[in-house]
């Protein structure tokens, strides 16, 4: 700016318009001097702006190449990104998802050569892994390396049509190859300064954004909590942390309602899938149980009630998914004798096939026919309790006399076989062999939490709580709202 001053002033100084009164300093010149004057004086004006023009170019030139030397890598590659020009640079992150190429894998240095051949393969219906590797000119011999380089090349196997293969061919050699195993997964093969190959795993986290919701049951717990937002296996997830205490078929009221605090799994600002339920409260007739989940230092995580004591219990209520209770426990006409008799179950009736499941751990001490229960199973729970489940149309294979099972183990099929009119489970529960109302009888209560950790869970539970209880007062005025609208 300095030189263009200068230039500025002198112009000035020496090309001043002549005003009224003479300059004596000036010579007197004839009109023809005048003349070459004003022709030297625009060349003059000419050449100086020529010279500033190119100062201007070269001081911009100058803070461009300036600047750009002051970039680091990742601030050149978002200044990249931001005017949408092809310069990219290679950074040491996760694979996108769309085709990768020499340049923007993070491996090695020694194998991210330029003159690698990759050619990208996709996966086709009844292909196998030698047909792949055959189609791009690798020998079975290439293929047989790769996959005793590492256990971990066992993904290769579980092929899907339209998954990607990335392979990195030199001279009909395999250099490298990368294969996508799912979004958060991608297996990574490159071979090494010694003709062997190396094998690693890149695994991406997903993001966990805490939600929660609220819903009303008008009719079933299913379709409140589709009309919450949740997905069927958190429905599924919510009923199975109360079923314990409530029975989702004969509970059930309208106006009940729930609070759920929950997990969901995001990837590149998507989401995924629903992560674990945090906390949770049901309202049913009037009467409240809430669940808050708890991770011991062992790994271990299960649902309390606020004080610590198990959500589960050592039995679950009904061991098949039902659509009604066609007899209950005691008195009552039997259909098959003609003639009134104890009843010493809990008939449920379900469509043939519906799976039945183990009420509680323990060990089979019967398995096959017997009588008028038709395919029956008998599992003891320690020495106090037992349970029995008649009239199956089938046994699960690998259920046999002596082996334990845990609770919710499929165990067998709803059927009619023996004195049966239908399809469905006769259960029975029996306390130190005494018959009780599977529907009435009090469930013994899972172990609570161990008193080593109870302090750490009442401390980490306090925020749930807090949280449960504003969104419980949140859920009670909506309600009020809305029955204060309808009878108006």
């Amino acid at each position: 700016m300095r030189k263009t001053t200068h230039h500025h002033s002198s112009m000035q100084r020496d090309y001043k318009p002549a005003g009224n009164q003479p300059d004596d300093s000036v010579p007197k010149q004839n009109p023809g001097s005048r003349l070459i004057n004003r022709k030297t004086h625009w060349i003059g004006v000419a050449t100086s702006l020529a010279i500033i023009i190119s100062i201007f170019v070269l001081m911009a030139d100058s803070t461009r190449e300036t600047q750009a030397n002051a970039h680091t890598p990742l601030e050149a590659a978002t200044s990249s990104a931001s005017t949408s020009t092809q310069t990219r640079i290679t950074l040491p992150l996760p694979i996108p998802d769309g085709k990768p190429t020499a340049k923007t894998l993070p491996l090695p240095a020694e194998h991210t050569r330029q003159d690698i051949d990759w050619k990208t393969a996709t996966v086709k219906s009844g292909d196998s892994l030698a047909l792949i590797f055959a189609r791009q000119g690798l020998s079975p011999q290439e293929l047989d390396r790769v996959m005793r380089s590492d256990k971990s090349t066992s993904a290769l196997k579980r092929l899907m049509p339209g998954q990607q293969f990335e392979f990195g061919i030199d001279n009909g050699k395999l250099q490298q190859l990368v294969y996508k195993i799912d979004d958060l997964s991608t297996l990574k093969i490159s071979r090494d300064a010694d003709d062997n190959f190396a094998v690693a795993t890149d695994t991406r986290q997903m993001e966990v954004r805490v939600t929660n919701t609220t819903g009303v049951i008008d009719s079933s717990l299913f379709l409140a909590g589709q009309a919450a937002g949740l997905s069927d296996n958190l429905i599924m997830e919510l009923a199975g942390i109360f079923g314990w205490d409530i029975d989702f078929v004969l509970d059930i009221r309208s106006g009940d309602h729930f609070t759920l605090v929950y997990e969901e799994l995001f990837l590149d600002g998507q989401k995924k899938r629903d992560g674990n339920i945090l906390a949770a409260e049901f309202v049913n007739r009037g009467k409240s149980w809430r669940a808050l989940r708890y991770t011991d230092a062992s790994g271990q995580s299960d649902y309390y009630s606020p004080d610590g004591r198990s959500m589960r219990k050592a039995f679950i209520r009904t061991p098949v998914d039902f659509t009604r209770i066609s007899s209950r426990f005691g008195k009552r006409y039997h259909p098959t004798l003609k003639k009134r008799k104890n009843h010493h179950g809990v008939d449920y009736a379900a469509p043939r096939g519906t799976p039945i499941k183990a009420a509680g751990d323990g060990k089979l001490i019967h398995v096959g026919r017997k009588g008028g229960y038709g395919k029956t199973v008998i599992i003891q729970h320690g020495g106090k309790y037992s349970t029995l489940y008649a009239h199956m149309s089938r046994i699960k294979p690998g259920m046999r006399r002596g082996k334990r099972v845990r609770q919710g183990q499929t165990i067998g099929y709803v059927g009619t076989t023996g004195r049966s009119t239908g399809p469905h489970l006769h259960y029975e529960f029996r306390v130190n062999g005494v018959h009780r109302n599977p529907l009435t009888v009090k469930l013994p209560d899972a172990a609570p939490i161990k008193k080593k950790y109870k302090a750490d869970f009442l401390n980490k539970s306090r925020s749930l709580v807090a949280l449960l209880d504003v969104l419980q007062r949140t859920t009670v005025a909506l309600n009020d709202k809305d029955k204060q609208q309808g009878q108006e």
